[in-house]
């Protein structure tokens, strides 16, 4: 495959990528591609599906082809995602304080109102500094060589280890290439989450314990629940390890005793939290912890609450969020969304369901997808009615052509394959994003789902300062 600018890449990047296959050969990426696999059955590297009820373990789908991503291109990308997530933050506190945005006329109050991610019970809280999505992944599609953001993960980002991971696995394979290029690192990840989480750490404590919250080992991401505790040093800790005490504080049960918990990283959402203000029928929570949070004698990352703008129907406005609380233009757009709770906006999206991409509005994994020129009538007649039956819970989107690139596909050939990126986005502390991030592969042919539950993979991405010269 020629990796030209043709489908968008630089001319940097294309060189970086060409000179790769080149010097490889196709046999050569073969062979480290098996190399890789072997690796990553060795070290454990896994996912689980949920298929039919059954929980599958599944080594983690990598291809050895890194992406190359020129550093100036993605200097670009670092500025607007770090706008986007002070947009974001500034929302956040915004709607569950005095709702100006509300009251300017910018965000309609009947979407706040009919978000099933609004939290009520935590109107007049703040957490430090004013941040709520301390932990952020934003997908971006790539389009005619320019990013797009796609939607945003503000609840339980997930995907962070898999990209360390990744690298890892491409040092090992491609031991000789990293000697000689200029790559960005991704392995700083933890420690600048580290120091994010401390940062958030209750008034007066200097060296907080900080417990990574899990629902335990049978959900999906229980690998990466695993790997970010140890690589922080931080406890990995079930609902019923953590007791909120009488004076309001979450102390950890230890063979020695209780043990004061000053920040939680939660791997859990929101409605299993607390089942003394959520979900009474949690058992992976905290009785309690809410009022621990409200009183500020624990910080939570990402706080409670923060989902309201993980909504790919609040996603629709954030360009305006940042004129509203930055008085900037985005520096990195939207894809352009039909809000199907407009009566113009859905007929335009009912009359041509087979042009465009639809989704529900808090759904992930790509549940709930319909991509209308790949569906069949009564798929599309079946999406109809659902958006007719509620139209606040649907979007719809042009059905892009996503950038591809160079895939080892299962005939030992090399074949184009669709991907999106997922950069992780840390506020708070100065912020931090990282250099590049989690590139999702569609690993069946012509396919433009990339996630790990329907079938996809993934790819190390390389984010390369090229001097001129190398060109």
């Amino acid at each position: 495959m020629d990796p030209s600018v043709k489908d968008g890449r630089s001319a940097a990047e294309a060189a970086v990528l060409a000179d790769i296959i080149d010097g490889v050969g196709v046999d050569g990426l073969v062979e480290r591609q098996a190399a890789a696999e072997a690796e990553i059955l060795t070290m454990g590297i896994s996912f689980t599906v949920y298929t039919d009820g059954d929980n599958i373990d599944r080594s983690w789908p990598y291809d050895v082809i890194p992406r190359i991503i020129d550093g100036a291109r993605w200097d670009l990308v670092d500025a607007g995602l770090r706008q986007r997530l002070n947009a974001l933050n500034r929302f956040i506190d915004d709607v569950y304080g005095d709702q100006c945005i509300i009251a300017d006329g910018v965000f309609p109050a009947e979407l706040l109102a009919d978000s099933v991610n609004y939290r009520p019970e935590c109107r007049g809280v703040r957490p430090a500094g004013g941040v709520w999505a301390h932990i952020c992944g934003s997908d971006l599609v790539e389009h005619d060589g320019q990013f797009f953001v796609l939607e945003d993960n503000l609840r339980v980002p997930s995907g962070v280890s898999y990209m360390l991971e990744n690298r890892a696995v491409t040092k090992r394979v491609f031991a000789d290439l990293f000697a000689s290029r200029n790559i960005r690192p991704v392995d700083n990840y933890t420690d600048e989450l580290q120091r994010v989480l401390t940062a958030i750490a209750p008034t007066g404590v200097r060296r907080p314990q900080i417990v990574v919250l899990t629902p335990g080992i049978f959900n999906s991401a229980y690998f990466e629940h695993s790997f970010l505790a140890q690589r922080l040093g931080a406890e990995l800790v079930e609902g019923a390890d953590l007791v909120v005490g009488e004076d309001d504080r979450v102390y950890m049960r230890t063979i020695e005793g209780l043990e004061r918990v000053d920040v939680i990283y939660r791997r859990i959402d929101d409605v299993f939290l607390d089942p003394t203000v959520f979900r009474e029928d949690s058992l992976i929570g905290v009785p309690g912890l809410m009022r621990a949070w409200s009183a500020g004698n624990v910080a939570i990352a990402n706080a409670p609450g923060a989902g309201v703008a993980d909504d790919k129907v609040v996603y629709a406005w954030v360009p305006d969020m940042i004129r509203y609380y930055l008085s900037e233009e985005p520096l990195i757009e939207n894809v352009p969304t039909w809000r199907c709770m407009y009566d113009d906006e859905r007929r335009h999206v009912l009359d041509n369901l087979d042009q465009l991409v639809v989704k529900p509005a808090n759904e992930s994994g790509g549940y709930g997808l319909m991509i209308g020129d790949r569906a069949t009538d009564d798929e599309r007649a079946n999406c109809a009615a659902a958006i007719e039956a509620d139209p606040r819970n649907w979007v719809a989107q042009p059905i892009l052509n996503l950038s591809s690139e160079p895939t080892v596909v299962g005939n030992g050939d090399i074949g184009a394959r669709h991907v999106d990126l997922r950069p992780f986005v840390l506020s708070g502390a100065g912020g931090f994003v990282t250099a590049g991030g989690l590139t999702r592969v569609a690993l069946r042919e012509g396919s433009l789902v990339v996630n790990s539950s329907q079938g996809g993979g993934s790819k190390d991405t390389w984010v390369v300062d090229v001097a001129p010269g190398d060109i």
